[in-house]
């Protein structure tokens, strides 16, 4: 990536971090209060990400590591996976900062149709193993109603709801079960092609861009056809950094709860992070997570104050990752020769 664009990455950074300080929810007496009851238990939830972090980005380099390709350092491709992760929570609408700097990243590494390939097949990794996690969760909450557990209830409206829940989340596995085996980019652009305000936008890339867009596609269609053990460990990588990523409440809400289990934890988590993502136009998802902990702590007869306490010091672990992800990126960038850069 050219100096040029890296900085216009790290300044929207620091903006971004600066507009979230400044209109941060929380006042500073809430914030002391959540630091001083989580105690060192803070530290430990953000040192917690370390791990999950490094699943993700090993993830991201199952993927791009084909064999046919240069090699990519995996302290890089952890690098620009905590930095993409870090631009994503300061964009609205998610994955419009992040993805293009890691795609323009890896481009010197890999080149520009294997770097968009790659990252276009993490980001479906990604989000499918949201969809399996959530659909994991429902499955759980089904299981504990009928063992018997007296706070996993199932009355009609839970029961709808579930239902619901649970046809869309396999059908959405279904799609990206599909995408996975026959490509799904050029198949974006023709339904792109059939809407009225870009039309013409779309058919002209497609007509520009169609033999790097099948190639794209012929990439995605690769790992999953000829590469089943880093298909299924990439996956198998992703949804388990989603099970990690439980410990987190079931650590702070231990604090306040101290019989919560880690299966509470997880149902928590899944129901919370749907919620979220429903309003993921929102930087940091702000104001849709302390709601969903709140409705989802609730619904299993936690106290929804609980879960919003638990927010405010997930927010703090956040804040963290966001400031590091945007501090690593103006770190060790060298030139192709091997010499340092500097990049300001």
């Amino acid at each position: 990536m050219s100096t040029r664009w890296r900085n216009i990455f790290f300044f929207f950074g620091l903006a971004a971090i600066a507009v979230m300080l400044l209109t941060f929810e929380s006042g500073i007496s809430d914030i002391r209060s959540a630091v001083s009851q989580a105690g060192i238990w803070l530290p430990a939830v953000i040192a917690l990400w370390v791990p999950i972090y490094l699943m993700n980005a090993l993830s991201w380099y199952l993927i791009i590591k084909d064999g046919n390709t240069p090699r990519v350092p995996f302290i890089r491709v952890l690098k620009m996976t905590v930095t993409g992760f870090a631009l994503n929570y300061t964009t609205p609408f998610g994955l419009m900062g992040g993805e293009p700097y890691r795609i323009m990243e890896l481009s010197g590494y890999v080149g520009t149709e294997k770097a968009t390939s790659s990252v276009i097949l993490y980001v479906m990794m990604h989000i499918c193993s949201h969809f399996c996690f959530w659909l994991s969760a429902i499955v759980l909450y089904v299981s504990l109603h009928f063992a018997g557990v007296g706070r996993y209830t199932l009355e009609w409206p839970t029961i709808v709801m579930l239902s619901v829940l649970t046809v869309v989340f396999v059908s959405v596995c279904i799609l990206f079960a599909r995408g996975f085996r026959n490509g799904f980019v050029v198949r974006v652009f023709g339904l792109l092609n059939r809407l009225p305000l870009v039309r013409r936008w779309s058919s002209a890339f497609l007509g520009a861009h169609s033999a790097q867009l099948r190639l794209i596609d012929s990439q995605i269609c690769e790992l999953h056809r000829t590469r089943r053990a880093p298909f299924w460990g990439s996956l198998l990588l992703e949804y388990s950094a989603r099970i990690v990523g439980c410990i987190e409440y079931q650590i702070l809400l231990g604090l306040m709860i101290p019989q919560i289990t880690f299966v509470d934890s997880i149902i928590i988590m899944a129901f919370s992070s749907f919620f979220s993502n429903l309003i993921f136009f929102l930087p940091m998802q702000l104001g849709s997570r302390e709601g969903g902990l709140a409705m989802a702590s609730a619904g299993i007869a936690i106290p929804g104050s609980y879960g919003l306490t638990t927010a405010l010091m997930t927010r703090l672990r956040e804040m963290f990752w966001i400031i590091a992800g945007i501090a690593v990126m103006k770190i060790g960038n060298r030139r192709r020769d091997g010499s340092k850069r500097s990049d300001i």
